[in-house]
């Protein structure tokens, strides 16, 4: 055993001392109750409590009692060290040493034989003896004063071994106190050494956990470095292969240095030749430009040898459900140079039931022959109608005011010509698309020269000689008379519309909203030539303005596209009712305001010194291109029905007295 091991760490698990110390029966009879008493009931009145104590985290029991000292004759020494020894493997060295001391000290006790009270002495020779007879009281007396003899004796042999046990049991009882004292101390140090072992479990169950820990880091980190083994395998062979690569564009660079060499005497020859070619680029941008200007002055000449006012007719075709007109209704005769010339004469054929001769034969029709600029059949398509009017678009961009009309009666196909039919044909887009998809184009065209082109959108009507926005939106909406035609600044003859929306536009989609916003708002009724009239004048402007910055020019026009409303005469004869005085009312400001509008015409052509501008608001919105630096177009619609023959007809002289007007010379808005 180790010497310097504490004797505790020696009580390992459960020890129990399952033996008493000293075990030794008394035979001593006492006197009163207590000689009555058996020698087991002696020995367990000397039976003291069991104390038990834990040592290590285990139960161990130790069993004090007082000893039970055998007889004398029973406990020889060998059986006392023989008990010493036993008991000193279960409670360690410091006890075992003081039991032992109590053995050495006992003193051995010589056997005596005891007999129980009333039995009879062997007799010598192993002989039983008998039993006296009744009547030999002396014998008998003689017996019982043996037997007291002998009880006295083993009385007091009993007296001395009881005193000796005694004083045994005293000096038990001090060292069982002692043995008490020193259990008590152990315990002290027993529950110091399982606090010191249960702080050992929690640190090993912490090192444990960090064990396990560490353990996953450590699986982490062969990972980890598996990983960085992989890519390090992967950036070796990828630097192998930049290596190769690198190599390649050296030899390459060296290459390349080879022909830079030779490339630079190239570069200072081409250089030479660059430094040429702009002088040749500026001299040949010079004279585009000087021809540029000059196609501007040859197109307008153009323009004007056709005429600043010009007149063009169109008979729509019969739709569908409409009566077939009789033939020779109207007849459209071939040009000077046969029937590839464009047709430019209308005959108008119109018989008059009313007039008989006096035979009551009747009467041949009358014919009414007109002559225009041009005049399209119903067969003609929208596209054979922008394409005669497209350089008269075109010359908006060189800053000439222009504006074209659509003259006729109701249902005569105004607004087909000027904005198209619905359902987003392409073959049956009007005018006012046609336009500013030509004039998007020409503009990027001359881009490429330094011309760079804005355009700002308006679309107006003219109801009742009531000025409203048809692009309002929102709250907008119905505020017509709000807007009011004013002097865009003072001393400026350019007019704008107040409260009305201006939207710059730089593509067809932009136009396309634009146009379906204004049918719309668009004001509409009913009446006797057609189910969905317009009763109104819509007026739409798109303002021009061209800046060419490097060498300072700007121009700038308005082109008007107008959609004139019905031109329908009244007869005074007809009685209207309560819901057809609007309608009256409608039309008598529709015909003052087309009555005005000759009238600017014809003074423009007499040169007048006064031009009834401000008579009707049409005729003042759009003064500025009426005038003398104005080109204009009209175009008469027909309708091709017979019952329309009389609205025809008026409206084929209207506009043959605007036909033979002339304006003066146009000159460009530039600045």
């Amino acid at each position: 055993m180790d010497p310097q091991r504490s004797p505790l760490l020696e009580l390992k698990g459960n020890t129990e001392l399952k033996r008493p110390l000293i075990k030794a029966p008394s035979r001593l009879p006492l006197s009163g109750s207590r000689l009555k008493r058996r020698p087991d009931q002696m020995e367990d009145g000397l039976e003291p409590e069991k104390k038990r104590t834990r040592v290590l985290g285990a139960t161990t029991k130790i069993t004090t009692s007082r000893p039970r000292v055998p007889p004398l004759t029973a406990v020889p020494q060998t059986q006392s060290q023989t008990t010493a020894q036993k008991v000193s493997k279960k409670i360690g060295p410091r006890c075992s040493t003081t039991i032992a001391t109590v053995l050495k000290n006992q003193k051995p006790v010589p056997a005596v034989p005891v007999q129980k009270p009333g039995t009879v002495p062997p007799m010598v020779g192993g002989k039983k003896p008998s039993k006296r007879p009744a009547w030999d009281l002396k014998g008998q007396l003689c017996d019982v004063n043996a037997e007291l003899k002998r009880c006295r004796e083993r009385t007091q042999t009993l007296g001395q071994e009881n005193q000796q046990l005694q004083d045994q049991l005293r000096d038990a009882q001090e060292q069982t106190k002692a043995l008490g004292t020193e259990c008590r101390t152990l315990e002290g140090q027993l529950a110091t050494v399982q606090a010191e072992a249960e702080q050992g479990q929690q640190e090993l169950k912490k090192l444990r956990a960090r064990i396990v820990e560490l353990e996953e880091r450590l699986s982490t980190q062969e990972d980890l470095v598996q990983e960085l083994q992989k890519k390090q395998v992967e950036l070796q062979e990828e630097r192998r292969g930049l290596t190769s690569q690198l190599e390649e564009k050296e030899r390459r660079l060296q290459t390349s240095e080879a022909a830079l060499s030779s490339s630079q005497a190239e570069v200072a020859s081409l250089r030479q030749e660059t430094a040429a070619q702009a002088a040749l680029l500026t001299e040949r941008e010079e004279r585009l430009h000087g021809l540029e200007m000059e196609r501007r002055r040859l197109h307008n000449q153009l323009q004007e040898l056709k005429g600043n006012i010009r007149v063009f007719c169109r008979v729509r075709p019969v739709l569908p459900g409409e009566p077939t007109p009789p033939p020779g209704l109207f007849l459209f005769p071939s040009g000077p140079g046969g029937p590839s010339d464009p047709t430019t004469r209308l005959s108008l054929s119109r018989s008059d039931e009313r007039r008989g001769t006096l035979s009551g034969a009747p009467v041949p029709p009358t014919r009414h022959d007109f002559s225009f600029d041009r005049v399209f059949p119903p067969g003609s398509q929208q596209d054979e109608v922008f394409e005669e009017i497209a350089m008269l678009v075109q010359s908006a961009l060189d800053g000439y005011p222009v504006c074209i009309f659509a003259y006729g009666q109701t249902g005569s196909g105004k607004t087909f010509t000027m904005e198209g039919g619905p359902g987003g044909d392409p073959q049956l887009e009007g005018l006012i698309p046609r336009a500013l998809r030509h004039l998007f184009s020409v503009a990027q065209e001359l881009s490429g020269q330094g011309w760079t082109y804005s355009f700002v959108a308006s679309y107006v009507e003219i109801y009742n000689e009531t000025v409203r926005d048809l692009l309002a939106t929102g709250t907008r909406k119905g505020q017509g008379s709000e807007c009011e035609i004013r002097h865009a600044r003072p001393g400026s003859e350019e007019l704008t519309v107040t409260n009305a929306r201006y939207v710059p536009v730089s593509c067809e989609k932009e136009v396309e909203a634009l146009l379906h916003l204004a049918r719309q708002n668009r004001a509409v009724a009913r009446t006797a030539q057609n189910e969905r009239s317009s009763r109104s004048h819509s007026v739409f402007q798109l303002q021009i303005t061209g800046e060419h910055s490097s060498r300072g020019l700007q121009c700038g026009a308005p082109l008007s596209l107008v959609d004139l409303a019905g031109s329908e005469r009244l007869d005074p004869g007809l009685a209207f009712g309560p819901g057809e005085r609007e309608r009256l009312r409608e039309t008598q400001a529709i015909n003052s305001s087309l009555s005005t509008l000759g009238l600017v015409i014809m003074a423009l052509s007499n040169k007048e010194s006064h031009v009834p501008y401000r008579n009707s608001k049409l005729t003042y919105l759009l003064q500025n291109s009426l005038g003398g630096s104005a080109k204009m177009l009209m175009f008469v619609n027909i309708s091709p029905l017979e019952e329309n023959v009389s609205e025809s007809l008026n409206s084929l002289r209207f506009a043959s007295k605007v036909n033979q007007c002339v304006i003066g010379t146009a000159q460009a808005n530039r600045k």
